[in-house]
């Protein structure tokens, strides 16, 4: 996937449900600075307060990672010249509004506005699964291929898809929520309301919920039948689109490493009995643990210069 700017470094965010990441990222996708840390829980009574208080944790932490670059930069470096930023969803076009499952302060937050205000400098926002598709195809497993998934099995679950090159965003750029893909019609009941959602079987919140234990607790029973799980969602996407190929990320996903991935691979050839679609496969994310800071900087590469929001 090519990305259309290259004048300078980004600063790139990533909001997940369970930590928060920032860097700065030169246009050849070398990071640097990386710093990290818990996300803020908000309960049901901090909701309101929680949603400053999550805002203010992502600015000092990005803050913090430009300073900290800055320094060992040095004078006469370019700063950075765009803000990427990749959020869990839904949420409108571009970013505006922002409405995570995993993170309860923000309901219709105003993220892009926010950050806008707090950085001065142009904020591009998508969602992480997204961001992490165009990683994957900029630097990752991906690359060169046209079509293709990226998939994050983490707090949540998601995915971004390229068909002929090109990211799909659909009507209100929330295309690719793979979560939300029915995999057991009689299984627990999720998030978003419906029943038997690929993220509430398999991210890591359903697996604690399930267990009573951290998901990196979980037993291999449950990480094969996650990654079954995983295949079975991967088999109708190959199937609708034609894919060949699906990268997977997240701590979830890679923390279960060889089983998941196994049980995975041999749901999808099982399920994936038309001609073409015989033969595809689901293999780790190319990028590692940086995946979803590339993916947010690859958000900024993309759309800084352009006429996209």
């Amino acid at each position: 996937m090519v990305l259309g700017m290259r004048s300078g470094p980004v600063l790139a965010i990533d909001i997940g449900g369970t930590k928060l990441a920032a860097a700065v990222v030169d246009a050849d996708g070398t990071c640097h600075a990386r710093r990290r840390r818990a996300t803020p829980v908000a309960t049901p009574a901090s909701v309101g307060d929680g949603a400053r208080e999550l805002l203010d944790a992502v600015v000092d932490l990005a803050v913090r990672s430009r300073r900290e670059w800055e320094r060992s930069a040095g004078a006469g470096s370019t700063p950075p010249v765009a803000v990427g930023v990749g959020c869990g969803g839904p949420m409108t076009a571009g970013g505006e509004l922002v409405s995570p499952l995993n993170i309860a302060a923000w309901r219709e937050f105003p993220l892009r506005r926010a950050l806008q205000e707090a950085f001065g400098l142009p904020v591009f926002v998508d969602n992480d699964a997204k961001a992490l598709a165009r990683a994957e195809g900029w630097l990752g497993a991906a690359r060169h291929e046209r079509n293709y998934l990226a998939m994050v099995v983490s707090t949540g679950v998601g995915a971004g898809i390229v068909v002929d090159g090109r990211l799909l965003d659909g009507a209100t750029g929330n295309a690719g929520h793979l979560g939300h893909v029915i995999v057991e019609p009689d299984g627990r009941r999720c998030a978003c309301g419906a029943q038997g959602c690929l993220e509430a079987e398999t991210s890591g919140t359903a697996i604690a919920a399930m267990t009573g234990r951290p998901a990196a607790m979980a037993p291999l029973e449950l990480r094969v039948r996650a990654g079954r799980l995983v295949g079975r969602a991967v088999a109708s996407a190959v199937s609708l689109l034609d894919l060949r190929l699906a990268t997977v990320g997240g701590s979830v996903a890679l923390g279960f490493g060889a089983p998941l991935f196994a049980a995975a691979n041999a749901e999808l050839a099982e399920r994936s009995r038309l001609s073409f679609a015989a033969g595809a496969r689901i293999v780790p994310v190319g990028l590692g643990d940086q995946a979803p800071l590339l993916g947010a900087a690859a958000v900024a590469l993309h759309r800084h210069g352009t006429d996209e929001a």
